[in-house]
């Protein structure tokens, strides 16, 4: 297990700094950036794991050691790793976000763009399911945008 993560920090950290360094997309403050939209047929996506208090703790594990870098440690978008970004990462907390079903969040980790890495290959399904469900008890928690 520990090898696999340091393959998982080596890949996030390599990804991340050529990301930096090589990527071609606009800036959030580009208007002409177009907004990132699962195809139609990711809301038909459900999970076919237990959402529990373990499989919760799990998601947030996984977020607090992959995730908050870039999305910050309350989902806000706002982490290091994320503000050194040409995009900023996702709020969790803005409508537009967490408005879409959990098969589009499913399907925007499974598959990534620009600077977010696609995690299918990373992460197991179930570990993408505890995930989707721990950014749905982030924004529970605290509902207010920044």
């Amino acid at each position: 297990m520990h090898s696999y993560k340091l393959r998982i920090t080596a890949f996030l950290t390599l990804g991340l700094i050529g990301m930096m360094s090589f990527t071609d997309k606009p800036k959030t403050d580009d208007p002409k950036q177009d907004k990132w939209k699962a195809p139609t047929w990711a809301d038909t996506l459900k999970s076919h794991f237990p959402t529990e208090p373990l499989t919760l703790a799990q998601g947030e594990e996984l977020f607090m050691e992959y995730c908050s870098s870039c999305h910050g440690e309350a989902g806000y978008g706002d982490g290091a790793a994320g503000r050194a970004l040409g995009a900023k990462p996702a709020n969790f907390h803005d409508p537009e976000v967490s408005k879409q079903s959990d098969g589009a969040l499913f399907w925007k980790l499974s598959n990534g763009r620009g600077n977010m890495p696609p995690f299918k290959d990373v992460f197991s399904e179930e570990q993408r399911w505890q995930l989707v469900g721990y950014l749905r008890k982030l924004t529970k928690k605290n509902p207010d945008t920044k």
